[in-house]
């Protein structure tokens, strides 16, 4: 395959055939991004096609496939290439359908042979005589709903049995518009938050206040990692929703607290940035990940009070004596379908399996790290998706065998009262078009 690093919408091809592969879509996109010389307007068409390719998949297979003649013999490339001139037709009002089909059959025949580019030419003028297949036809409602918003079935039935078929329509209705952008203001930072938003303005930023957490910001207009702040360590790059774990633990200044799944690192430093003479302990299996912790950490000011240990969270044994720590923090490895925004593809990979044999490390996690917290000490719980499997079951369940444990209502500054059900904080996709999270705080009572 043909490289072409200065055409968007070859490069989008290109990072969709990698994703279907198993890659990450946002790190293909930075590597991308890092090693082009497109434009500014060119570089948003790329990153604007892929995401929109992602979140459209399931919709634009089910509405090319009367269109080829057999799609399991049509190259995946091929397939990909489609769904970015479909996307650009259905999504994109400023790109003239000419320039779609000339630069879309020119791709083809760069990468293909001249029999390719005359099936491409052929299906594209096809879809343009004939239109597209209307999702909104199909009777079947599970299948109807899957098709329109690119989900598959089984998740769809699991939300409906959960939350009922209102809320998980308007979830799934919420998740293909483009996420926020979303900043943490660092606390251990000598700089009011009047002054930064001053100099975020300055800076050519919209800046407007979080509905979600304190301390975070919305930005618009350019990426915040190209700010001043950023590379000062000012603000760090969040979601909302990811603030809220550690918003919700009480921290004083002197605690010795575990962060027992800490990488990237985001709610070390949230944690960090509240202590004075106390600790917080950075654990991840991988110590690559951990480099990243400290590179945070150091970034904003806060390495002094972090200290990172490669180790599974479920060995903590190995490291610690019981009652160490006067808080710990359990985000758990997990689905991260509240993140279907952010990251589209998760949604094509994950199984109801797989969620179920995430709950069982996640019951192994709490279990591993229960007697570590002290008497009086609290464990918050948290993951970014929003099945029960892994959230209020892995709770009771946490409980049921741990009776000196007791459920604690989750207090957040915002006061999002309105998302606690049975003590615990759950937001959707759809609540305040941030990430979906869970967070439940347990007290250990004896």
């Amino acid at each position: 395959m043909k490289i072409d690093s200065n055409n968007p919408r070859e490069l989008a091809m290109q990072t969709l055939v990698l994703t279907a592969k198993g890659a990450y879509s946002n790190l293909q996109i930075n590597s991308v991004l890092e090693k082009s010389t497109m434009n500014v307007e060119d570089r948003a068409l790329y990153t604007n096609i892929v995401y929109g390719v992602l979140q459209h998949m399931l919709t634009f297979e089910y509405q090319l496939a009367p269109f080829l003649k057999d799609a399991n013999d049509t190259e995946d490339w091929v397939k990909e290439l489609l769904y970015t001139a479909i996307y650009q037709l259905e999504y994109l009002d400023r790109v003239p359908k000419r320039a779609i089909f000339d630069e879309t059959i020119k791709i083809a025949k760069r990468n293909g042979h001249d029999g390719i580019r005359r099936m491409v030419t052929g299906v594209l003028h096809a879809i343009d005589r004939k239109g597209l297949l209307d999702p909104s036809k199909i009777n079947n409602r599970p299948e109807r709903i899957s098709i329109q918003t690119s989900v598959p079935v089984w998740l769809v039935k699991t939300l409906d049995e959960q939350l009922g078929k209102d809320k998980t329509e308007a979830i799934l209705r919420s998740i293909n518009h483009p996420a926020k952008q979303s900043i943490r203001m660092n606390q251990h930072a000598d700089m009011p938050k009047d002054e930064i938003v001053a100099t975020l303005e300055e800076e050519g930023f919209k800046v407007s206040e979080s509905p979600v957490a304190t301390s975070g910001l919305i930005l618009q207009g350019k990426l915040a990692i190209n700010s001043q702040l950023y590379k000062d360590g000012i603000i760090t790059i969040q979601d909302e929703s990811a603030m809220l774990p550690v918003e919700s633990m009480t921290i004083s200044g002197d605690d010795n607290i575990l962060d027992a799944c800490s990488a990237p690192g985001g709610k070390t430093t949230q944690i960090a940035e509240q202590l004075s003479s106390g600790m917080v302990t950075a654990l991840d299996i991988h110590d690559k990940k951990l480099r990243v912790v400290k590179r945070n950490a150091q970034r904003m000011g806060l390495d002094d009070k972090v200290t990172t240990l490669a180790l599974d969270a479920r060995k903590v044994d190995e490291k610690f004596a019981d009652e160490t720590f006067d808080s710990i923090l359990v985000d758990a490895p997990c689905s991260g379908l509240g993140l279907i925004r952010r990251k589209p593809e998760i949604r094509y990979s994950k199984t109801l399996a797989d969620s179920e044999k995430l709950s069982n490390i996640q019951q192994e996690i709490l279990t591993a790290v229960a007697p570590k917290v002290k008497v009086g000490g609290t464990i918050t719980y948290s993951t970014c998706t929003i099945l029960n499997q892994e959230n209020q079951d892995v709770v009771d369940n946490f409980l049921a065998s741990h009776p000196d444990f007791s459920l604690v209502t989750v207090a957040t500054n915002r006061d999002l009262s309105a998302n606690i059900d049975n003590k615990l904080l759950k937001i959707y996709p759809d609540d305040y078009k941030s990430d979906g999270f869970f967070v439940s705080t347990l007290r250990r009572d004896k």
